[in-house]
């Protein structure tokens, strides 16, 4: 009972942890990376897809993305839903090929970003703890029912803290690598 409440809540920890990577992989830092593009849909005929699925998307160099649509009569429709995106971004066309420059942040808006990240980071180490909580009440009610001891309860009790530390260490480390990728020149 009390190593499935445990492999639950780190299951779910961990869970938390993805979804912070992946939120933070969407935050840009001026180098060009395929994935910052993954969150954008396209309007293919009258359809919403994601661009993974119309386009080809490439690194052409360090600071800027390729985006070869798959269908030529989608190279203006995907080069507005770029630039109508909440990334900033200004594409241009040349050939069947859409080149996607990344723009080099100023000081002002990479302490924006880096607040941003903040709040990100924030939100998983309270994911984090909330799990904590909810197994904190689950083994508080094993106790009550009778299904396990105090000893084994306090032994889980004290488990779910390093185990939530642990985590709670890994938000940071990852908080600390995006705020140095942001404020790299």
């Amino acid at each position: 009972m009390i190593s499935d409440v445990r492999k639950s809540a780190e299951q779910k920890m961990t869970r938390s942890i993805e979804t912070l990577k992946t939120d933070l992989a969407k935050v840009r830092t001026g180098r060009a990376h395929t994935g910052l593009l993954d969150h954008i849909h396209v309007d293919y005929y009258g359809t919403s897809m994601p661009l993974s699925q119309v386009a080809n998307v490439t690194l052409a160099d360090p600071r800027t993305l390729g985006v070869t649509p798959w269908e030529k009569k989608m190279i203006p429709v995907v080069e507005k839903a770029i630039r109508d995106s909440d990334l900033g971004l200004n594409p241009a066309t040349s050939g069947d090929m859409i080149r996607v420059p990344m723009p080099a942040l100023t000081e002002e808006r990479r302490k924006e970003l880096i607040k941003v990240v903040h709040k990100e980071a924030e939100a998983a180490k309270v994911a984090v703890r909330n799990v904590r909580r909810d197994a904190n009440d689950h083994l508080k009610k094993l106790l009550k029912d009778k299904q396990c001891s105090e000893d084994e309860e306090r032994r889980a009790h004290d488990d779910l803290q390093k185990l939530t530390d642990r985590f709670v260490a890994d938000v940071d480390r990852l908080l600390a690598q995006k705020e140095s990728d942001l404020m790299a020149i």
